[in-house]
């Protein structure tokens, strides 16, 4: 089996991105080869019109759905078998990832909702982690973004996410809603 067929079948499997020096050790290969052959498979997968990509992301390299495919993923997405979050789950994983490190009840100031079973889930499904305690009354826990939900997004690094600004409305439209639900109104 050739080292692009091992790097294609192990990166298959993998649960996670693998880091190029865990590829070199299992195919017992140099760095600048397993770069050589990670790049050839990345042409190979592209030039035969493959379903799949090959990307470096999450300090490691890993399969994903070709972006054409998004269509029929989202069509099977919505099958009984494909597992889905919340809108609500959604919103305290935008919360937590913008505003990282960032307390439950914060989460929930912003949210103007409890937001506890979501974080809950969040934390089951490892998008979300603990990553300190708060001084005070209670010692509250504050939560980060982990290592999955980068891979999950395709990114490196939080800074790699769009801007939040891209998402807000202008500000004429903020002040009309406000102005909506101001009392006496």
């Amino acid at each position: 089996m050739t080292p692009r067929a091992v790097l294609e079948a192990v990166l298959f499997v993998a649960e996670a991105p693998v880091p190029i020096e865990e590829l070199a050790e299992v195919l017992e290969l140099p760095l600048t080869k397993v770069t050589e052959e990670l790049d050839a498979l990345a042409a190979d997968l592209a030039g035969r019109d493959s379903g799949l990509v090959l990307r470096q992301t999450g300090g490691g390299w890993r399969l994903y759905s070709h972006p054409d495919a998004f269509e029929f993923l989202e069509r099977f997405a919505s099958t009984a078998g494909a597992k889905r979050l919340s809108a609500a789950a959604l919103e305290v994983l935008a919360v937590i990832a913008y505003r990282q490190p960032v307390s439950r009840g914060q989460v929930a100031e912003i949210r103007g909702v409890d937001s506890e079973s979501s974080i809950h889930t969040l934390e089951r499904l490892g998008l979300i982690e603990e990553s300190a305690r708060l001084p005070g009354p209670g010692n509250p826990a504050v939560y980060r973004t982990t290592a999955l939900f980068l891979e999950k997004l395709g990114v490196n690094r939080l800074e790699e996410l769009p801007p939040l600004a891209d998402h807000v409305p202008p500000a004429e439209v903020m002040e009309a809603l406000e102005e909506t639900f101001r009392p006496g109104r």
